[in-house]
């Protein structure tokens, strides 16, 4: 059966256990994301020219009194997809319902969802590159002509039958916009992509997440809470929860530049945001495999995570800072991947093509 989540926007829950880093849920994430999260565009800090789109967009649509046309979210976890949706569906003044591509099993899973919508509701479908074919084709029509068709009875009997639904606005997010469809992606009336944000954009969004769970926060400290969140709110706003909680304990509760580093230094995340995680991958490139280009299945097992996890959660960031090089031979640790660690640069190991 597909889930749906009406109007908070909430995401299913791993049960893994997850990074302090990831930009994934956990349980803890959720309860208080919900209070963390802005509810209108005035609120929402950063992607400013995304913002000012949306703004345009949504006060043209009311001034018309018609459903806002369907868009599509893209861009790395934890930038606020989810949030956004909610926050259009608010400046709609209409009911958001979420669910994602992968809880869509079947076609029926799809015309249960469309037809509980009311008249220009926002239906947010999150990691929708992830939706079955069969049930994307159902999508189509719906998207078009808010119509979908349902076949009754099989065989020589089976019959169509085409129930009319409400105008709606569908958002779909998706991390991995090449993984679309050509069809589907056409049928979206405007697409955004939502960047990183700089390391001011993220103070300012740690100074409110402070604000809000009452903790009192120097500047300073949320700059340093900033500096190692990888560009990324969600993950800024799981640092500075943790960082609280050290603060209470370890210290009078305010956090300042230096009980923000001496926290995070306890939860094992450097001063570039990497974990355990990042710096063993890096570790394992530069010392168990010498600096060599290492195929991308021979690292995952080296460093025991899985193939998808190690290239969709933790390359992104590592060549982002230029630590790793992705060759035509495998991926490379890059001279500033040695130097983080402290390492000299053998003339053998230098990168053979990739940033460097």
């Amino acid at each position: 059966m597909s889930t749906v989540w009406e109007n908070n926007g909430d995401a299913p829950l791993s049960e893994e256990p997850e990074r302090l880093v990831s930009a994934d849920y956990t349980d803890d994430d959720l309860e208080i994301d919900r209070t963390l999260r802005p509810r209108c565009l005035d609120e929402y800090l950063g992607q400013e020219r995304v913002k000012e789109n949306l703004g345009v967009l949504i006060e043209a649509t009311r001034a018309r009194d018609e459903p806002l046309d369907h868009i599509l979210l893209s861009g790395p976890p934890g930038l606020g997809k989810t949030t956004l949706a909610n926050v259009i569906g608010n400046e709609l003044g209409v009911k958001v319902k979420t669910t994602s591509g992968p809880a869509i099993e079947r076609a029926g899973d799809l015309a249960a969802i469309l037809s509980n919508l009311e008249e220009r509701d926002v239906l947010f479908i999150d990691e929708i590159h992830r939706l079955n074919r069969v049930v994307e084709e159902v999508l189509y029509p719906a998207m078009e002509d808010f119509t979908i068709d349902i076949i009754i009875g099989k065989g020589p009997a089976a019959r169509s039958l085409r129930l009319d639904l409400p105008h709606f606005t569908l958002v779909g997010a998706t991390t991995r916009t090449g993984l679309l469809t050509g069809p589907l992606r056409d049928r979206f009336g405007m697409a955004f992509r939502l960047d990183y944000y700089t390391p001011d954009e993220l103070a300012s969004i740690v100074k409110r997440s402070a604000r809000i769970l009452d903790v009192e926060i120097h500047d300073d400290g949320a700059a340093e809470i900033a500096r190692r969140s990888r560009g990324t709110p969600r993950l800024a706003n799981r640092l500075l929860k943790r960082v609280r909680d050290y603060a209470q304990v370890r210290h009078d509760g305010k956090i300042t530049e230096d009980i923000s580093a001496e926290a995070l230094a306890f939860f094992e995340v450097d001063h570039m945001g990497l974990d355990k995680m990042d710096l063993a991958i890096l570790n394992t490139l530069v010392s168990t495999f010498s600096g060599r280009p290492v195929g991308l299945n021979t690292l995952a097992a080296a460093v025991g995570e899985e193939t998808d996890t190690l290239e969709d959660v933790y390359e992104p960031y590592l060549l982002q800072l230029g630590f790793l090089s992705r060759t035509p031979k495998g991926r490379q640790a890059t001279p500033r991947a040695y130097e983080h660690l402290g390492l000299s640069v053998p003339a053998a190991d230098k990168p053979q093509g990739g940033l460097f």
